[in-house]
Formats: C-alpha cells, structure tokens, sequence
C-alpha cells in the first residue's frame, strides 16, 4: 500500500500518460451514465474474465472529478472529512495566509482546537465555513449585477 502512495498524486502533478489514461477513463465512464441512475463498468480481467462493477452515482460523480483533475495536469489532496488539519493545511484549502486564518479562528468564524500550544481545525468545520463564504460571496455578486442593470451599465 506504501507503494501505491508514493506513486499517487500525494506530492506530484500528473504526467503526460497519466493525463491521457485519465482523459480515456473519464470519457469511457462519462459515456455510461444514465442520469439518476447507478453506472455499470465492465472490466476484461487476466484470462478473460469479465467483471461488472456497479457505481452509485455519487461514486460515479466523485471519480469523474478526480479524472477530471487529473486529465487537467492539476494536482489534488484527497482530505477526509473528519480529519483535522494542521492551520496551514487549512489555509491552503482556503487560500488565504496563515495569519489571516488565525484571525479567523480567533475571531470564532471556524471552530477549532488547541493540542498543546498548536490549533487545529476540523476538515468539516472548515468545509462549512468556505460553503457559507462561497455563497455569501455569490449573494454579493448577484446584488452587484443586480445594481448595474438598474444603472444601465450591462
């Protein structure tokens, strides 16, 4: 398994056979979606034994957006939701400074807890609190666009 971490994209961007691998696979699941229902993938296996797999459509959906990040050369972290991350984690998640996160937290905006003297937040604390900046932000820019076509200037 130790393995498998090292060659995964833990670390490392994706490569050009692994963008392309990741762009087939991505097509070929893509094609077999039937909406609102489970996918079905067949797998020829070592001496021609086929394998029906059956998807859910949420593991669908979370597979495509892994090979989408993929298929893009983009690098990802896969963050469990209950675990806690480090202040720094968190604000690379968020994508702001560290210093601005500690405000944040201090401030009470995200929970978070103290081992020893170090912080640390919980991955669906802060999952929570970017879902209600990101639509906190949407709302201002309806409002916003809203107001241009009242002045005319769209």
């Amino acid at each position: 398994m130790n393995a498998l971490r090292k060659e995964a994209f833990f670390d490392r961007l994706p490569d050009e056979v692994e963008i392309k691998n990741a762009e087939q696979l991505r097509t070929i699941v893509a094609s077999q979606i039937k909406e609102g229902e489970p996918t079905k993938l067949s797998f020829a296996l070592e001496g021609g034994e086929v394998r029906t797999v059956t998807l859910a459509p949420a593991l669908t959906a979370s597979l495509l957006e892994v090979l989408r990040l993929v298929s893009s050369g983009r690098g990802f972290r896969m963050i469990p939701v209950e675990s806690e991350l480090t202040t720094q984690q968190a604000a690379d998640l968020l994508n702001v400074s560290r210093p601005f996160l500690v405000k944040l937290l201090e401030e009470g905006e995200i929970p978070f807890a103290k081992t020893g003297r170090h912080r640390r937040v919980r991955a669906d604390d802060l999952f929570a609190y970017k879902e209600k900046r990101d639509a906190s932000r949407s709302d201002a820019l309806r409002d916003l666009a809203a107001m241009d076509a009242e002045e005319g200037l769209v």
